[in-house]
């Protein structure tokens, strides 16, 4: 490549050079303002989607939509920022953009908009994105739109590094990174959602000082001609990069759609099928952005033959990992899956910053980026859901991680003989997978209690490795391994699945074939035993699992039973969350019985023939569709003797239900003498001492802990922890006479509203409990 003088191109603004003092002082103003706008956009992701958590139950899925919203208004920043660049004299790019911030006052500070309070009964997917976009939309562009339109200007600087301004984008996921770890590790346990509100408000008020600041050093640094819209140019010593193609632009959208729609299938792969653990998806978006800071730059931390290699090896191990059921600990699932996220995403995202044009093209660049981050996330969130019954978008998605390596899709590389192989690759896979299992049946070969699709998946491995130096082998040997697991039975694939916007649920039958298990990702839901201990199929209606006779759900639903008789009374009953209906085979005659269910799905699986305690003992059981803060607040004051919430999806606890506000709520709709019950078993959070906190702020209400005494007795008898609260000593005493009642501690926590809920002091306290 031959050096080349600097010019300046027909048309072009004269471009000052910089004094090295005055440099440095540039440099560090579009450094520290790219930062602040980065920590902005990130904070506000958290933020809003905790103060919405309440309106959707706390499901899962409300992150997957909200990732979506923000990828898509992403997008919209960024193709705004391209034709601000380009169509717009540059000596006006920055009035338009302060005009603009100064229109997203306009939303500030943020907070549900008035009338968006209740989402609909169906899956609320297009509701929340509705929601996100009118309450935040306009700040959120406003925003985005900064990552490319601060580079663009440093481009026309004339800053010795104005030639590649790329660098600022590692400058920009470090204040990304910060902002998302900052806040549940810093500032939520510290202020409110109001206060951090304000918070943020205050910080867009700076960063609009900053971007004016900015703007004055790019009018200062060039004399743009008039007449002529300015493009973004930069001399450099090297020979420019040509001008992208269409070819080229459809790479920089496929480069992108890979990680970001692994992303949010990772992240719902580890909250379905390992742990769904409070702030789990911190950890894949920080590392996802993390990934920016290590390859977006010109020499990367690890060089190409080293990712490439881990990045094959992880990925492989990944899908093994999927294939087989044998060695499910969490230490394997999430090791060997955190180790492919992170190369795929690493390789992804290196290929793409090799494939970038020169500065001229930097806002089309990102605009394209965004493009296929957009389609990710419509991919993995709202079709992935509607087109498969469990999350196979995850194996998916790691096969395609190869078509993001160098060469993997051009054929033209492959002499006559290689594509012989490759088709011979494809056919074979497809003849083993069909017939495999079926000869492993045969001979009855169990691999050592592997199983046939894990042999299956080691054989394609061991292909893997004598095509390593053939990267379209590669991509078809991976996308094999995908077929195995989600054809096959696996880790991802087993029991019978339905899939909504608030989890996947899975009806399997147990090791032993004697209960029919209701799971909501990793949590046990509910279990119908189908068989005696020697195999006969029984008729049985007797609640296990946590609702089993002995347990403290179905002693004070036992204990109102005997109080309404000894009064000649019929009790009402109230009871948030359906899960399997086991509770509903505890209701004795002429008692009215209310359910409220967030999710059509679990009322479908309850009234399916999988579990029968609703047929057997409330065919007509009174459902109540729809978010319980919502659905209770409607009912009559004072109309329950026991209220019992037991809704808790998967282990991510819907936090609105804990609240101040929300025990308050459930207090208002029981009978003086009645009780609330509050199922709080949780294997991260200590949410006892989150309620022995927050009970004395309300005032007036009594309650005390009972701890399950039962053994369990696999899924016969699971033990449970609940808190019992009422209006009264008196109504609350009665219940001590259940077994492993006792008084709450004193608490050490701070107490949780709607305005604050902070989850990691639970969950240290819990950690600290079994350690």
């Amino acid at each position: 490549m031959t050096p080349r003088t600097e010019t300046q191109p027909a048309g072009s603004p004269r471009r000052l050079s910089l004094p090295d003092r005055q440099g440095w002082g540039v440099l560090s103003l579009f450094t520290a303002t790219t930062f602040l706008s980065a920590f902005l956009l990130f904070f506000i992701q958290p933020m809003f989607a905790k103060m919405v958590l309440p309106l959707l139950g706390g499901a899962p899925s409300v992150w997957a939509v909200a990732l979506l919203f923000f990828q898509g208004a992403l997008l919209v920043g960024y193709g705004y920022a391209h034709l601000l660049v380009r169509r717009v004299p540059a000596a006006s790019t920055g009035f338009v953009h302060l005009a603009l911030a100064a229109l997203a006052f306009l939303a500030l500070p943020i907070a549900i908009p008035a009338g968006w309070s209740e989402p609909p009964t169906s899956d609320p997917y297009f509701w929340q994105l509705g929601l996100f976009a009118v309450a935040i939309g306009l700040p959120f562009v406003a925003v985005s739109a900064n990552a490319p339109l601060l580079q663009a200007w440093f481009a026309r600087t004339g800053h010795k590094d104005s030639a590649d301004p790329y660098f600022l984008y590692a400058a920009s996921n470090f204040g990304s990174l910060l902002a998302l770890l900052g806040y549940p590790l810093l500032f939520e346990p510290a202020f409110g959602l109001k206060a951090l509100a304000s918070l943020w408000a205050a910080g867009f008020a700076l960063l609009v000082l900053a971007l004016a600041a900015c703007f004055l050093v790019v009018r200062g640094a060039t004399a743009p001609r008039a007449d002529i819209p300015e493009p973004v140019s930069a001399a450099t010593g090297l020979a420019p990069r040509t001008d992208p193609d269409w070819q080229a632009r459809a790479a920089w959208v496929g480069l992108a759609f890979v990680p970001s729609a692994l992303l949010t299938a990772f992240t719902t792969h580890v909250a379905t099928d390992i742990a769904s653990a409070p702030l789990i998806w911190v950890i894949p978006l920080s590392l996802y952005l993390a990934t920016f800071v290590v390859v977006f730059r010109e020499r990367a931390l690890i060089p190409r033959p080293v990712l490439l290699t881990l990045h094959a090896v992880a990925v492989v191990l990944a899908l093994l990992q999927l294939a087989q059921t044998e060695k499910e600990t969490w230490f394997y699932s999430a090791g060997f899956g955190v180790a492919a996220f992170v190369t795929a995403t690493l390789v992804a995202h290196r290929t793409l910053y090799e494939a970038r044009p020169d500065a001229r093209h930097l806002t089309e660049f990102y605009l394209w980026m965004s493009v296929g981050g957009v389609l990710g996330g419509i991919f993995a969130a709202l079709l992935a859901p509607q087109i498969f019954a469990e999350v196979f978008e995850y194996p998916l998605l790691l096969a395609l991680s190869f078509a993001c390596r160098p060469g993997a899709l051009d054929l033209r590389r492959e002499n006559q003989h290689a594509l012989t192989v490759l088709i011979a690759l494809v056919a074979a896979a497809a003849a083993i997978i069909h017939w495999g299992p079926g000869l492993a049946s045969e001979y009855q070969l169990d691999f050592r209690g592997w199983g046939s699709t894990a042999a299956i998946a080691a054989l394609f491995a061991l292909v893997a490795l004598a095509v390593w130096r053939h990267p379209p082998h590669l991509l078809v040997v991976a996308m094999s391994l995908y077929m195995a697991v989600v054809l096959l039975p696996s880790g991802v694939h087993r029991g019978n699945a339905e899939r909504s916007y608030f989890g996947v649920y899975r009806v399997i039958q147990s090791g032993d074939g004697e209960f029919n298990v209701l799971q909501h990702g990793t949590t046990l839901h509910g279990a119908q035993r189908i068989r005696d201990a020697n195999g006969k199929l029984v008729a049985n209606i007797q609640p296990a699992t946590y609702y089993h006779a002995r347990g403290p759900m179905a002693s004070a639903v036992r204990l109102t039973s005997m109080i309404g008789a000894a009064t000649r009374s019929e009790p009402t009953f109230g009871v948030i969350g359906l899960g399997a209906g086991s509770l509903a085979c505890h209701s004795s005659a002429g008692e009215t019985w209310r359910f409220f269910e967030i999710d059509p799905v679990v009322v479908s699986i309850a009234n399916s023939k999988k579990f029968t305690f609703l047929a057997n003992c409330q065919p007509d059981a009174h459902i109540i569709l729809g978010d319980a803060r919502l659905t209770v607040a409607r009912e009559e004051d004072e109309s329950y003797d026991l209220l019992i919430v037991d809704a808790f999806s998967s282990d991510a606890i819907p936090v609105h239900l804990l609240t101040a506000e929300a025990l308050r709520l459930y207090a208002s709709k029981i009978k003086p003498e009645g009780a609330v019950v509050l199922h709080i078993s949780n294997r991260y959070l200590d949410l006892e001492q989150v309620l022995a906190a927050t009970f004395p702020t309300i005032g007036g209400l009594h309650a005390l802990t009972i701890e399950d005494q039962s053994e369990d007795d696999g899924y016969a008898v699971t033990g449970s922890t609940v808190v019992v609260f009422g209006k009264s000593w008196e109504a609350i005493d009665r219940f001590r006479v259940i077994p492993g009642a006792r008084n709450l501690p004193e608490p050490r926590l701070r107490p949780w509203t709607d305005d604050f809920s902070d989850v990691l002091g639970p969950f240290l306290s819990q950690y600290r409990k079994h350690h």
